[in-house]
């Protein structure tokens, strides 16, 4: 199928349960769920939905990432750099090796896609 459609991801109730990641002292474990996409021949590209519960933790991720979130506030600060708030309807980009801090003040859903930028 060359066209995939998620009809309203952003009200989508039933998501799958990814585990969840260690929090920052004082926030505990993080609820994580989602929907993967897989396009037939791009498998190297992981998309979809994510789901992450309220709490603060570390990422760091090898690729490059696009997302737009669709629900949930919150704040990215990458190492030795300014905090970037976010709200719903807003984007954020991320070079490859991209480390820092979430602080996650609602429950956030996203669309992402990760990808090999080099």
């Amino acid at each position: 199928m060359k066209v995939q459609k998620i009809t309203q991801p952003a009200t989508i109730a039933s998501m799958e349960d990814w585990g969840s990641v260690e929090g920052l002292p004082g926030t505990g474990s993080i609820g994580l769920s989602g929907i993967q996409k897989v396009i037939p021949g791009k498998e190297d590209i992981d998309t979809g939905i994510f789901e992450c519960g309220v709490g603060s933790y570390r990422r760091s991720v090898k690729q490059a990432e696009i997302m737009h979130f669709l629900n949930g506030n919150g704040s990215f600060t990458p190492d030795g750099e300014e905090t970037l708030h976010f709200k719903p309807g807003d984007s954020l980009f991320f070079e490859a090796n991209t480390e820092g801090t979430w602080v996650i003040e609602n429950t956030m859903r996203k669309l992402y896609v990760i990808f090999d930028a080099s």
